[in-house]
């Protein structure tokens, strides 16, 4: 049996900074992605993709307020299924193509997916994930009184929106994923899913909200039996002392170590704590598995254990 992996594709491998912000050019930087996802396909895995949206959805969010005047507004959790549906497309292209230079056939496409989330978590009490633009202290209140969103100063930059950041409980769309997954390349979970919560009488609801792409991308793993976790990010190993004159790469990372660095501060938030909290929980579910950080373009190596941070139960 093919081993099964996810893999979780960070911002650059969507978005380059030295690119101007359009459609075309993340296409292009896209492209240049497969390039090295359809290596890691022709090593014969079954694989899944998630990816971020942080970017995107950001900036369909600016132009829906932009032109609230002329066409409604659409609520975040619409705004994020957008981001899905065009992310998803761009990646079917670039995946495609690679393939196809590589000789395969494999169907590649994309599950817009919703991903339950507490109602009750603890996130919805203190939003702190900012979105969209930056506004003037008088326009924040204003839309807080209008629109009961939560708006934060930041860092002096002026205010934005600020929104949860719930852990997913249940992936809406699991059964069509598994269906899928013996035959195609199946991209899900973009953006960390679409966040739902259920009502009393069962039906779903979207909320505004943002779920981590890694903690996404950690639960899809274990719905699917995978037997790899990939998260690609812009390093080639997890640090600790990062960025400091003693920056120590690690080449294997145990769940007790990483609980250690985690309550030492080692781990940024909002960058390779989610990263690193999404692997411990994985190889937590699945002892005799494991899960691996690394770069986009170290991603081989890495399954080949030349390179990369491999997170491991003990």
């Amino acid at each position: 049996m093919p081993e099964k992996i996810v893999i979780a594709l960070g911002g650059n491998a969507l978005q380059s900074g030295k690119s101007e912000a359009t459609a075309e050019a993340q296409l292009e930087v896209v492209k240049q992605t497969c390039e090295y996802i359809a290596d890691i396909s022709l090593k014969g895995y079954e694989m899944g993709l998630v990816h971020g949206n942080g970017p995107q959805v950001g900036r369909i969010l600016l132009a829906s307020e932009t032109a609230k005047d002329v066409t409604p507004a659409m609520p975040f959790d619409v705004c994020g299924a957008m981001s899905q549906g065009y992310i998803g497309y761009h990646l079917q292209q670039g995946m495609r193509l690679a393939l196809e230079k590589r000789g395969k056939k494999t169907p590649v496409l994309t599950v817009v997916t919703q991903m339950v989330v507490d109602k009750n978590d603890p996130g919805f009490t203190n939003p702190t994930k900012p979105i969209g633009p930056f506004y003037s202290e008088e326009e924040a209140k204003a839309l807080q009184t209008e629109k009961g969103y939560s708006m934060k100063e930041d860092a002096g930059r002026g205010w934005r929106r600020v929104v949860a950041s719930p852990i997913p409980e249940e992936i809406v769309e699991i059964d069509a994923v598994k269906t899928l997954w013996d035959t195609s390349i199946v991209i899900s979970c973009g953006g960390g899913g679409i966040p739902v919560v259920k009502n009393d009488d069962g039906s779903l609801e979207g909320v505004a909200a943002v779920i981590d792409k890694d903690f996404a991308a950690e639960l899809l793993a274990e719905s699917v039996d995978a037997d790899i976790l990939m998260i690609l990010t812009e390093v080639e190993k997890v640090a600790i002392n990062f960025n400091k004159p003693d920056q120590q790469d690690l080449s294997t990372l145990t769940v007790a170590e990483a609980e250690k660095h985690k309550a030492d501060g080692q781990f940024a938030p909002g960058s390779m704590l989610p990263k690193v909290e999404a692997a411990m929980k994985f190889v937590k579910a699945f002892p005799e598995k494991k899960a691996i950080i690394t770069s986009l373009d170290k991603a081989v190596e890495a399954l080949e254990g030349k390179t990369g941070t491999v997170i491991v139960n003990k």
